[in-house]
């Protein structure tokens, strides 16, 4: 039986460590501030501003939600980043992606108008060459791949000369989840929907980041004892909805198949993303103790 990653021990070990902080920044007269860029009402991205919320209040963050319209114009969402770019109070911002079609021409211009020291989820372009050049004064690092790497660290999980296999290219977890692992000293391959026998590539690794966001797409023939596989993806699977109508989420793992096999795994859910906001409330953190330089 495989140890299972959990997101919970994670989280514990994290919120212990924000809640220090902000209580440190409040003495001082800060209050760390997120503010939350919304356009329209996606039930997913109303569920993940729940969850910020709430692990803010749990550590000491308050939280401001910026609300447009799901019809907003270019110009009304770029005045409302110059509003918070502007606002000393609020000194991190979360932009929920992907934006109405009608934006999407302008996703690069808007994302860019962000000020990189706010950019809390790595949108801009300044922020994405901090990764790759392993510069954290450039902007945070997505908080997704980032909260991969707290797993690794919190579970004592050495990458040093270790051969790692990363199945997806985006630019939002696969990429940025390679760079990562190259600054802890591990070897990387980067697996796509074009790369020939994923499967065999898969068995010679030591850790694996699945991220192709397929259901059911990394099997037992994917793997091997003495892996550690750590499952992002959250993809929607109709056979683990309860009686009751709840659940219905997992990876792109098998999870029965692959469990037995290799050494450690995180579960979905309970896993990768219960790291997540905790990841983002870090970042709001630090960017608030970052004022006081």
């Amino acid at each position: 039986m495989a140890k299972q990653l959990l997101g919970k021990e994670v989280n514990e070990a994290l919120v212990a460590n924000l809640l220090a902080r902000t209580t440190a920044l409040r003495e001082k007269g800060i209050a760390p501030t997120l503010g939350i860029i919304r356009v329209g009402a996606r039930p997913d991205d109303l569920s993940y501003e729940k969850g910020a919320i709430k692990k803010g209040e749990t550590v000491g963050v308050d939280v401001k939600v910026f609300e447009l319209a799901e019809d907003a114009s270019r110009e009304d969402v770029l005045a409302v980043i110059d509003q918070v770019n502007a606002d000393n109070t609020v000194h991190g911002v979360l932009m929920f992606q992907p934006f109405p079609a009608h934006l999407r021409p302008y996703q690069r211009e808007i994302c860019n108008r962000l000020d990189p020291r706010k950019d809390m989820d790595c949108l801009t372009d300044l922020s994405s060459a901090g990764v790759y050049q392993g510069r954290d004064d450039l902007g945070y690092a997505p908080c997704t791949p980032s909260a991969c790497m707290e797993i690794l660290d919190y579970y004592g999980i050495d990458c040093k000369g270790k051969n790692a296999v990363v199945i997806g290219r985006s630019l939002v977890v696969g990429k940025p989840a390679a760079m990562m692992l190259i600054g802890k000293n591990a070897t990387v391959t980067v697996c796509h929907t074009k790369t020939v026998d994923t499967a065999a590539i898969c068995r010679e690794a030591d850790i694996i980041i699945s991220a192709a966001g397929v259901l059911g797409s990394l099997t037992k023939d994917y793997v091997r004892p003495g892996q550690i596989v750590v499952d992002v993806s959250m993809n929607w699977n109709p056979e683990k909805i309860t009686s009751k109508g709840k659940g219905g989420m997992s990876g792109d793992a098998v999870y029965e198949e692959v469990e037995p096999i290799v050494e450690a795994i995180t579960p979905v859910p309970g896993g990768v993303g219960s790291v997540t906001t905790s990841v983002l409330i870090g970042h709001v953190v630090e960017a608030a103790e970052r004022t006081l330089a």
